[in-house]
């Protein structure tokens, strides 16, 4: 066991850890920030995706050792952005989760897209969005919500809300 202090979602967190423990057990069974979903534990499906200084990652592959002093930033965090918080609106509106299981990873890695890419076309929605599965196939409700928080129109055929 070792000590970490992480930033998470703003705040200086101190937590013991063996240094291969994966990021989202940290978060999860260590801090008790719970939003974060374990999927397959692979990073194939994106249910553990946070955002480390802004990139979406797989916490579910991240050592704690490898984290270091960047900003980790997980759903309860999310919404202390501008972007996050126009995410967040705009999968409520376009009424986005069904089981709602992948949403945390779905709007987390949405906003890490539009943090980088304000106004994204359909083709850098779909490879950035890329992995993070949704078994209810709410995709094209992402897609609008994403277009809805960038202020972009919603394209012919999809859901409007």
């Amino acid at each position: 066991m070792a000590a970490y202090t992480i930033d998470l979602n703003g705040r200086k967190r101190s937590v013991e850890a063996d240094a291969d423990m994966p990021l989202l057990w940290v978060l999860r069974d260590v801090v008790g920030a719970k939003g974060t979903k374990f999927g397959c534990g692979a990073a194939y499906c994106g249910a553990c995706t946070v955002m480390l200084d802004g990139a979406a990652i797989r916490s579910c592959q991240m050592p704690i050792s490898r984290v270091g002093a960047r900003k980790v930033t997980t759903i309860e965090g999310v919404g202390a952005s501008p972007v996050g918080a126009r995410v967040q609106a705009a999968w409520l509106e376009v009424d986005v989760a069904q089981c709602g299981y992948c949403q945390a990873g779905q709007i987390v890695a949405a906003t890490a897209l539009l943090q980088k890419t304000p106004k994204p076309t359909d083709a850098e929605i779909e490879a950035s969005m890329n992995g993070n599965l949704c078994r209810c196939a709410t995709y094209n409700r992402i897609r609008t919500a994403i277009h809805k928080a960038a202020g972009m129109p919603t394209p012919a055929g999809e859901v409007a809300a």
